[in-house]
């Protein structure tokens, strides 16, 4: 296909100010959302994973259920299964975290 630029699971991006870290979250305007697949310096081009099944930081007072739809809190740099007027929807809860003092949870990006 000659119109194809790539294949969408991971997408390159002029990097936010700063640089990237590998394996961090990022929101990039209103809906773009992905993890950095490279640490990248200032200036560079970063890889942001778009698509696929990560470990993130998740608000501690909540537990999830496979399924939960999660969202990410660009205030608290954290995923939520609570939608605030500032969250963006990132995707789905593969595990259950039955625990609200876990850090983590596994999400399913789907990109919006």
């Amino acid at each position: 296909m000659k119109n194809q630029v790539q294949t969408g699971d991971a997408i390159y991006v002029t990097d936010p100010s700063g640089g990237v870290v590998s394996g961090t979250a990022y929101q990039i305007g209103a809906a773009l959302f992905g993890i950095a697949g490279a640490s990248i310096a200032a200036g560079s081009t970063a890889v942001l994973w778009v698509v696929g099944v990560f470990t993130l930081p998740k608000s501690t007072g909540e537990t999830w259920a496979v399924g939960d739809v999660i969202y990410w809190s660009p205030t608290n740099q954290y995923c939520t299964k609570t939608n605030s007027s500032t969250d963006l929807k990132i995707g789905v809860a593969v595990a259950a975290v039955g625990t609200a003092t876990i850090a983590t949870g596994t999400v399913r990006l789907t990109p919006g």
